[in-house]
């Protein structure tokens, strides 16, 4: 029996259940929470419906961590901008400082799968203090790119000046003032602003579209137009340097800065969402404790291991260029577009992938237009779905007739970096643009990849590292009809007893 005093009123009787009481409803399976449950957490108590106080930090604590995983795999574009932009800027400042590969980019350079078939000339502007002019010299291959890696537009062939050179206004977010005429227009949704592109070869010298760059490119503020400052060119060529961010607890330090200092209208609620939840927020310091700072350092380390998962070991056929045979491996460089999406919705794992992988998005090249931009075919696994090993001898045949206007390339990456792989070789590649390259009797062309070359292939092999995995891309420049329809196909990584 108990006594139950409530109001100045005493009740005696048995403890009644809810079948005793005059109104009910029955509930229907997975309403009600169970007293008790086993999970993943562990055991979570549930008392009527409340989370005991040891399953309510079990359960924030996952909370926690859930949400640090997505927000650090939705921060991947900042983060790599970040690393592209500081490496950059350790130069010299914005607006002035020009880094140009004189010779191409060779594996000195830690950077996400840049190529070494062409020279870059690769910069930062700063709008902050108003509108900032580009004058492009002709020629040139280029795209702009803003903090949140947003595309802004293309310069050069792909842009509207169709490659004769032009003079490009960046705007600062915003912007409200007079624009004038005779410019393109830019309108980044940052005041940092990524711009790069490429000139090309002549007759195999870089020398010629690097001396047109040098001399043709002007970069000033608007207000400056009548006496724009001298620029300093910095040839990068064969000197140590690391454009790629930290995966570690500074993630997160670097993503607050930019959440700081841009403007975040360009962003969605979803994204800032997750951010907010886990200390990163516009206009407010982030400290996070004791406990949230362990989590946020072991989900670094998560975040980055998913992104490697991602895109190392893609699951699902939409990210496959031969989609229909499942023993073909060639990766598609975007999934979902140049902006990761169907059907309005983001491809949260494409998005992930892609900037974990490489650097710098633009419609130019995602387009599938014949013998025109270029297309991006990776390799992560070989023949039998194996890691590439680098101390395991490989070969890749391309079958003849390269369906290609102007050149192709296979170039090796390091997991790790994902970067050109570091060897006694300065360009871990070969192309239709090595001197000597030798092509088979049936017109087809042999890459081998391996610690040693094999006797007589020196010219066709990639020399790859012992206790190192790596990855290639298939650039093809300019790809041909056969390429689109399938009609040409690339053979597989075969390893080789």
């Amino acid at each position: 029996m108990l006594t139950i005093a409530a109001s100045g009123m005493a009740f005696s009787g048995c403890i009644a259940s809810a079948a005793d009481f005059a109104f009910t409803t029955p509930m229907p399976p997975g309403v009600v929470a169970p007293d008790s449950v086993e999970t993943r957490l562990g055991t979570l108590k549930i008392f009527g419906g409340f989370p005991d106080k040891d399953s309510v930090q079990k359960l924030y604590d996952n909370l926690d961590f859930q949400q640090a995983v997505q927000a650090y795999l939705l921060a991947l574009p900042v983060v790599n901008q970040v690393g592209n932009r500081d490496g950059i800027l350790s130069l010299g400042p914005a607006n002035t400082t020009v880094p140009i590969w004189e010779t191409m980019v060779d594996s000195r350079t830690i950077e996400l799968t840049a190529n070494n078939n062409t020279p870059y000339t690769w910069f930062w502007l700063d709008l902050r203090d108003g509108p900032v002019v580009v004058e492009s010299p002709p020629n040139v291959l280029g795209v702009s790119n803003d903090m949140w890696y947003n595309w802004v537009g293309d310069v050069g062939l792909a842009g509207p000046d169709k490659g004769k050179g032009g003079k490009f206004l960046f705007l600062p977010p915003g912007y409200k003032g007079d624009i004038p005429d005779g410019y393109f227009i830019m309108r980044p949704a940052s005041s940092a602003v990524w711009l790069a592109w490429r000139s090309f070869l002549v007759d195999g010298d870089p020398k010629p579209g690097v001396e047109a760059v040098k001399k043709l490119t002007k970069i000033y503020r608007l207000k400056d137009a009548a006496n724009p400052p001298k620029l300093t060119f910095v040839d990068m060529s064969s000197k140590p340097f690391n454009m790629v961010a930290p995966a570690d607890y500074r993630f997160w330090e670097l993503l607050d800065k930019v959440v700081q200092e841009e403007p975040t209208d360009s962003v969605d609620a979803t994204t800032l969402g997750f951010w907010n939840a886990i200390g990163i927020r516009k206009g407010q310091a982030f400290a996070p404790d004791a406990r949230m700072k362990k989590i946020l350092a072991e989900t670094a380390i998560v975040g980055d291991a998913t992104a490697r998962a991602i895109m190392y070991r893609w699951r699902g056929a939409d990210g496959y260029w031969y989609p229909d045979d499942p023993k073909s491996h060639w990766r598609l460089g975007f999934i979902g577009g140049y902006q990761f999406k169907e059907n309005g919705a983001r491809l949260l794992n494409g998005y992930a992938g892609f900037f974990f992988y490489a650097t710098g998005v633009t419609p130019a090249m995602d387009s599938r237009i014949i013998g025109e931009g270029s297309q991006y075919m990776a390799m992560f696994v070989d023949s039998k779905g194996d890691v590439l090993d680098g101390g395991k001898n490989y070969k890749l045949t391309l079958p003849k007739d390269i369906p290609v206007r102007n050149f192709w390339s296979v170039i090796v990456y390091d997991n790790q970096t994902r970067s050109m792989l570091q060897t006694d070789q300065r360009f871990p590649s070969v192309s239709s643009q090595t001197k000597g390259v030798q092509t088979n009797v049936d017109g087809s062309v042999d890459v081998y990849f391996g610690p040693t070359p094999p006797p007589g292939k020196e010219i066709n092999w990639v020399q790859t590292v012992p206790d190192k995995s790596w990855n290639i891309l298939l650039r093809l420049y300019g790809p041909e009809k056969a390429w689109f329809d399938k009609i040409w196909r690339p053979g597989e990584i075969e390893l080789q007893r």
